[in-house]
């Protein structure tokens, strides 16, 4: 995953974490709900783009092996 992506992925997490402690803290059930969420979809982007950079890197490989044996062969 790119790092620009990796670090807006994690500030939502933070921020997310932030507001689930104040709305805690002040009682306040929505602030604290909307918070755990933000922190939720900051986690389920990072695991999208970390899958998504495995399955790229596979492709690559997938690839280049099959050039690499391609070139074998002539």
């Amino acid at each position: 995953m790119g790092g620009f992506d990796k670090a807006k992925d994690k500030a939502e997490q933070l921020a997310g974490s932030a507001k689930e402690k104040v709305g805690d803290a002040t009682d306040n059930e929505s602030l604290a709900n909307k918070g755990r969420a933000q922190e939720l979809k900051g986690k389920a982007k990072e695991e999208w783009h970390d899958l998504k950079e495995q399955g790229d890197d596979k492709l690559h490989d997938a690839k280049k092996g099959l050039t690499d044996d391609g070139e074998d062969r002539h």
